[in-house]
C-alpha cells in the first residue's frame, strides 16, 4: 500500500501543494467546538501551547500531540494539519489543488511521514472517512465528478470513505476545510471524536453536550476548597465533568430514573448523588460555592416537583444554599436575569438547532 501510494504521488499532476511539517513547537493542530464558546477553547488550548488564527467554530494552536490534547475538554474534536492548498475556488484547478492535497496529505500518512503521521497513532490504516467543511465561500464538496475518493480509488491511494460517515474500526478520519481560497486537510488525533466521553454510556431526555458542560465548568471557576452542586443533573454530564476540579461535587435531580443513570456514568467518581426536587434541595443555606446548572426548559425536559408549578422556585433555592461570594453558570434560553439575580456575562451559543446563553449569575 505503501508503494503504490509513492507511485501515485510520483505520476500525479505537478501541482505544488504543501505538506504541513511539524516545528520545534509542535505540530500545527486544529480544534473544533460549539459556536459560542471559542473564547473558552482558546482559554483551555493556551495550557497546552500557542494559539493562532480563531475562527467560526475553530481555533488553530501549535502544540506536541498527546495526552494534553487528548484530555481537552471544551473541544468537539481535534486535528492535525496535514496538507494545505491555495488558489481554491469553483473552477477545475480548485478542484484540482483540492485532489492534489488529499494525495499528498494520505500520502505523508501511509507512509509515516511528517506531523500526521507523527500525531497519529494508526498511521497504516487500510480505509478513512472524510467530512466536509467550509467557510463563507461554496466548498468543493466530497461526492459526484472529482470527489477525493473516486481519485484515490482511481490511482490506488488509501480508499476514502466520502461523506460525513465514520472510518472503519483502526481506520483514519480526514477533515477537508475550504475556506475563502484555501483548503486544509487535517487528519483526525483521537480514535474517536472527542465529545463522545467514554463515561457517557446512559442517557436521558435534554442530556447536555459534555464540551459544552466542560465550557460552563470553565466560566463557573470551581477551586479545590470549593462545593459544587448541578440540582438539575439529569445522565450526570456536569458534575461528572467537574469531578476533581472541587472538593466535593453534587448531583441532584427529581426525577429517579435519570440520577440512576447519572450514577451508572459516574461509577467511580467523586460525585455525591440525590434524587432531590429542585425546588427544596436538601443542603443547608450558604454551603455552596458555585451552582452549575442546565434547567429544564419544557422542551425535551418538563419540570417536575415544586418546580412544575413555579419554576422560579429554583432560583429561590439556589440563592438559599449560595454561599457569601458564590456564582452561578446556567444555560439558559435567553440571557434574561431570573428574580434577585444580576447577569455578570451572557456567551450565545449554537447547538443542534437550540441557541441558548451560558449566562454567570450572581445574586443582587
Amino acid at each position: 500500500m505503501v508503494d503504490r501510494c509513492h507511485a501515485h504521488c510520483a505520476s500525479a499532476p505537478p501541482l505544488r501543494v504543501p505538506v504541513v511539517p511539524p516545528s520545534d513547537d509542535g505540530a500545527r493542530l486544529v480544534a473544533r467546538c460549539v459556536r459560542g464558546i471559542e473564547e473558552i477553547l482558546v482559554d483551555e488550548l493556551g495550557e497546552l501551547g500557542t494559539v493562532g488564527a480563531v475562527g467560526h467554530r475553530e481555533v488553530h494552536f501549535t502544540a506536541r500531540p498527546g495526552p494534553g490534547v487528548l484530555a481537552l475538554g471544551t473541544a468537539d474534536d481535534v486535528f492535525v494539519i496535514a496538507a494545505e492548498a491555495r488558489g481554491i475556488g469553483r473552477a477545475r484547478t480548485g478542484v484540482e489543488r483540492l485532489r492534489a492535497a488529499v494525495a499528498a496529505a494520505t500520502c505523508t500518512a501511509s507512509s509515516g511521514n511528517g506531523s500526521a503521521a507523527a500525531a497519529h497513532p494508526r498511521p497504516h490504516a487500510r480505509r478513512v472517512g472524510v467530512g466536509a467543511g467550509r467557510a463563507r465561500v461554496q466548498p468543493v464538496r466530497p461526492g459526484g465528478r472529482g470527489r477525493p475518493g473516486a481519485r484515490s480509488r482511481a490511482r490506488g491511494e488509501l480508499p476514502l470513505a466520502a461523506g460525513r460517515r465514520p472510518a472503519a474500526a483502526g481506520g483514519l478520519t480526514w477533515r477537508v476545510t475550504v475556506g475563502d481560497d484555501r483548503a486544509t486537510v487535517a487528519l483526525r488525533v483521537p480514535a474517536r471524536p472527542l465529545h463522545r466521553r467514554a463515561y457517557k454510556t446512559a442517557s436521558v431526555p435534554g442530556t447536555l453536550h459534555p464540551p459544552l458542560a466542560a465550557a460552563m465548568l470553565r466560566v463557573a471557576g470551581a477551586g479545590p476548597g470549593d462545593v459544587l452542586l448541578d440540582p438539575c443533573c439529569g445522565a450526570g454530564t456536569l458534575p461528572i465533568e467537574a469531578a476533581g476540579a472541587a472538593a466535593r461535587v453534587i448531583g441532584s435531580d427529581a426525577d429517579p430514573a435519570a440520577v440512576d443513570a447519572a450514577a451508572a456514568n459516574g461509577s467511580g467518581v467523586a460525585v455525591t448523588w440525590y434524587v432531590a426536587d429542585a425546588g427544596a434541595l436538601p443542603l443547608g443555606d450558604g454551603t455552596v460555592d458555585r451552582v452549575v446548572v442546565n434547567p429544564p426548559w419544557a422542551r425535551q425536559v418538563a419540570p417536575r416537583g415544586r418546580l412544575a408549578a413555579d419554576p422560579d422556585r429554583l432560583w429561590w433555592e439556589v440563592r438559599r444554599v449560595l454561599a457569601p461570594g458564590g456564582r452561578i453558570v446556567a444555560l439558559l434560553p435567553d440571557p434574561r436575569p431570573p428574580a434577585g439575580l444580576v447577569v455578570r456575562r451572557a456567551l450565545p451559543v449554537s447547538l443542534f438547532g437550540a441557541h441558548p446563553v451560558i449566562t454567570v449569575l450572581t445574586p443582587r
